[in-house]
């Protein structure tokens, strides 16, 4: 009997895995969206891809595995067999590179199938909201095909892709945060109006002076620690730089005409954009080859060595984790979050994410036939998102996870290490110049093009 019933619920979770999203969450979420359930599950597998490369790479994890007789070339052996696996390549910066590798050509696949989805009704729509247990097999085939792709240039020209994926990337988490942003200010400030509550008001004002005081703070920081009174010129030009940006923007958000043209925006919105391009600032010096402009203050209290060249020219032991790759991380994990579930009305940001305004706003679930309760069909018309665009989204994602968990580190093929490089902390800083410029123009659009429709 017991058998009978594990066989029946296998079955159920096999069809589970084989049919639409709403199946697999419809339990936890019944009155989600079927594109919402979607683009969570899509997320899930970018996120277990992360989560694995991060295994690979952590401090030790090669020690370990060199220890298990058999199993790594050059690790400990047992008599008559022969070690066939080599560690240096599924682990270590190899490993997250060729992960990545494998995530960007799974979404990259999706993209292409999904060009042009108008609706569910599609076909193409079925492979894109089920079949999950096929699309994970995929996903590890393509994984293992790519640690069998040998050395050679590969580090080296897949380090340039994601420089620019994660250049791209970086500008879409901006604009995704400049859309929180405006949807932040604007929930709490119809709650001030309606419920005639001043608390909202007070809590935008927190937040907003937090921000700018953990901004100013960093400014401060990056002075004391990042730059020397004789030397670090690039940082003292990139900090000052952004300090006057920052302050641009702060005052034009304010000005009455760009008030009257666009009520909803402010100061929490200019506060949090300066905040993160402080965040942006900070993470490309942090990639400065020079250690007099870059002293790695993490390492300082975590007792951890960085790459230092040794007295025969020899790199040193590379720092895989610091403060920034932390950071950088959280704030991944926040706006592939929140691109999963995001349903804006800011038209500017749906049109440049291909979105439907307004849409996602929650349904009952459906009773099936089989009286399952299952999440609602939201696309039978028309597509709440761009198939194609999300995929290319999480595409850029995986570049960008890529360069975060390797610090932006070039591949040395000649020594097998790992080396920081300028044209990582040129890339970081262009793309918070662009951002800054990109947020500029929402705000002065509506007046530059008045005939133009842009609420």
């Amino acid at each position: 009997m017991g058998a009978c019933l594990a066989l029946c619920s296998l079955a159920s979770c096999a069809s589970c895995l084989c049919g639409s999203a709403p199946c697999l969450l419809c339990g936890c979420c019944p009155s989600s969206q079927n594109s919402t359930i979607t683009r969570l599950v899509f997320s899930f597998f970018l996120l277990l891809g992360t989560l694995v490369s991060v295994i690979m790479i952590l401090p030790g994890m090669e020690t370990q595995l060199r220890k298990i007789p058999g199993f790594c070339q050059g690790g400990s052996t047992i008599p008559g067999f022969e070690n066939q696996v080599n560690c240096d390549v599924i682990l270590g910066y190899k490993s997250v590179y060729r992960m990545c590798f494998a995530m960007t050509c799974f979404f990259f696949l999706f993209s292409v199938i999904m060009i042009r989805v108008r609706s569910s009704k599609d076909p193409r729509a079925a492979i894109q909201n089920g079949f999950w247990f096929f699309k994970f097999l995929i996903l590890i085939g393509i994984t293992v095909g790519a640690f069998f792709i040998p050395d050679g240039t590969f580090n080296t020209v897949w380090f340039y892709f994601g420089v620019v994926g994660s250049f791209i990337f970086i500008l879409i988490q901006l604009i995704l945060l400049i859309d929180f942003a405006h949807s932040w200010n604007k929930v709490w400030v119809g709650n001030a109006e309606d419920g005639d509550n001043k608390c909202w008001f007070a809590g935008l004002l927190s937040f907003t002076v937090l921000n700018y005081a953990l901004a100013f703070t960093a400014v401060v920081l990056f002075y004391v620690y990042y730059t020397q009174p004789d030397g670090c010129t690039e940082h003292k030009v990139f900090i000052s730089l952004n300090l006057i940006f920052c302050v641009i923007i702060s005052i034009v958000s304010v000005l009455p005409k760009i008030q009257e043209a666009q009520p909803h925006s402010g100061l929490l919105q200019a506060s949090l954009i300066s905040l993160y391009t402080m965040y942006i600032t900070w993470s490309a010096m942090t990639n400065n080859p020079n250690r007099n402009c870059n002293p790695s203050l993490l390492s300082l209290v975590s007792n951890i060595s960085t790459t230092e060249p040794s007295a025969d020219g020899t790199p040193g032991q590379m720092q895989w984790w610091d403060a920034q790759s932390i950071v950088g991380l959280v704030i991944f994990l926040f706006c592939t979050l929140y691109a999963s579930i995001r349903s804006s009305s800011n038209s500017q940001v749906n049109k440049l994410m291909q979105t439907e305004e307004g849409g996602g706003s929650g349904g009952e679930g459906v009773v099936g036939e089989d009286g399952i309760l299952r999440a609602m069909d939201d696309e039978e018309e028309r597509v709440s998102y761009s198939y194609f665009v999300f995929h290319v989204h999480l595409c850029l994602a995986s570049l960008y996870i890529m360069m975060t968990l390797t610090n932006w580190y070039q591949p040395d093929t000649t020594t097998q290490a790992m080396e920081s490089s300028m044209p990582a902390v040129w890339v970081k800083m262009s793309s918070s110049w662009l951002g800054l410029g990109l947020y500029l123009w929402t705000l002065t659009a509506p007046l530059i093009f008045p005939d133009r429709d842009f609420n």
